[in-house]
């Protein structure tokens, strides 16, 4: 993990790659991310950087491995799925943050963008599957039930070389 990270930092800063902080642009080259469709929330999720720039630091780095290595609970998976989900950081996932979430899966071309009626209705479906206390929002709880009636989820949460 700590060789992968340096090389992601210019030369000159790789003797101090413990201190140094790696830009969200570099973190973006690696392999793992650069095809996922959500690959700026994961930088913005993991990121503890104070300016905003989603640049990190190697503890962020270790975070973000550990989370999507196979040693990693179920529990601890579908924490930050849900938060990198949650689009606008606010603790649920409303119609908006659902949305934003079909949109990332399904590609924002016109070919591949759901009509305004198929949205709602996956919205819909998904919010009548999910949303335990008909609230209209899906709370981490909530979550964690419908992630763990999926077997399939453990198995694609990870960083894969």
């Amino acid at each position: 993990a700590y060789k992968r990270f340096s090389e992601l930092l210019p030369k000159e800063e790789r003797d101090n790659a413990c201190s140094a902080r790696v830009p969200k642009s570099r973190i973006l080259m690696l392999p793992e991310l650069r095809a996922n469709p959500f690959q700026h929330r994961i930088c913005h999720v993991f990121s503890t950087s104070d300016d905003g720039d989603d640049s990190m630091s190697f503890e962020d780095f270790l975070d973000m491995l550990s989370v999507f290595s196979d040693s990693a609970t179920s529990d601890i998976k579908s924490h930050y799925a849900f938060r990198i989900f949650d689009f606008d950081d606010d603790g649920t996932l409303d119609r908006k943050d659902l949305e934003q979430l079909v949109n990332c899966l399904t590609g924002q071309g016109e070919e591949s963008q759901l009509s305004t009626a198929e949205m709602e209705q996956l919205i819909e479906n998904i919010l009548e599957e999910s949303d335990i206390d008909k609230d209209g929002t899906i709370n981490l709880s909530e979550f964690q039930h419908v992630v763990s009636h999926s077997p399939d989820f453990a198995r694609y949460g990870r960083f894969q070389r």
